[in-house]
């Protein structure tokens, strides 16, 4: 008897084991990715002399240090390479491109100025007091979403290159884990939404700014530098899709970004999740 019971708790255990393992596995999200950055702050003078201008190069770089499938994860990080520093860092692994990346920002940077630079100190002195020859450049990048089937990147860029002010972006890109592709409004929207999907843009604004006309939308500087109409520049979040506007594409650069979250159930007759993209979000 009492081998029998030592028995059926052994098998008991075993099973329970089994189903938790298999649960767990279906539970898991697609290529057990781990990430990890790659990071940069260099300062670099003009002639290689500290007494004249620098530029500054800020890189916090966010890849795939580990996956499931070497080829997804090749994938993913040349994604993430092509964003932030262009075609040209596809055939390198990411610590590569990244400092290929900072060798050629410092070496545009000293090509571009230093002729200049000296010109103009033989003719007007002491030009290292003019601000515009101090550069730099900021590229953050990280993980925003990883769930399921889907992973949402974010990257932000800061710039100086001389004038009245830098300029700043962030770009987003959705990722179907699935298929190693890009997440496109098609692949989420009815044929047609484009233009009801605009409508629901400008409501969501005015709620956001309590005004009650689009005419005030546009007192206040909204649509002044660009139509607002869906953008490709989106994200894809648990609580709606947020759609990004950077500085000039609709409102002047002194009302910064603009960011536009539209929760799911006020899209929901426009929404056509064929790919079954949002359930990685549900």
């Amino acid at each position: 008897m009492k081998k029998q019971f030592v028995s059926l708790l052994v098998l008991s255990l075993a099973t329970s084991f089994f189903l938790f393992s298999c649960d767990n596995k279906a539970k898991q999200n697609t290529g057990a990715l781990e990430f990890d950055s790659i990071q940069v702050n260099t300062t670099e003078h003009l002639f290689g002399d500290t007494a004249k201008p620098a530029c500054n190069l800020v890189i916090n770089f966010a890849c795939v240090t580990r996956a499931n499938d070497n080829v997804m994860k090749d994938s993913l990080n040349q994604y993430f390479q092509r964003l932030c520093f262009g075609d040209s860092s596809l055939t390198v692994p990411p610590q590569q491109a990244v400092e290929n990346y900072r060798k050629r920002y410092v070496s545009n940077y000293r090509n571009d100025l230093e002729e200049l630079y000296q010109k103009e100190e033989k003719e007007f002195g002491d030009a290292d007091q003019k601000a515009w020859y101090s550069y730099y450049k900021y590229i953050q990048s990280h993980v925003q979403f990883y769930q399921k089937d889907l992973l949402v990147y974010r990257t932000r860029y800061e710039e100086y290159t001389g004038g009245a002010h830098g300029i700043y972006m962030t770009s987003f890109l959705n990722l179907d884990l699935r298929t190693l592709t890009p997440i496109h409004l098609n692949d989420l929207f009815a044929e047609g939404y484009e233009e009801a999907l605009t409508d629901l843009l400008w409501n969501q604004l005015m709620a956001d700014n309590r005004v009650a006309t689009r005419k005030e939308l546009e007192d206040l500087g909204y649509g002044s530098t660009g139509d607002l109409t869906p953008t490709e520049n989106f994200c894809i979040t648990p609580q709606g899709i947020t759609f990004f506007y950077n500085v000039y594409e609709i409102a002047p650069y002194v009302m910064g970004a603009i960011e536009i979250t539209l929760p799911y159930d006020i899209m929901s007759h426009l929404l056509d999740d064929r790919y079954k993209i949002l359930d990685s979000v549900k």
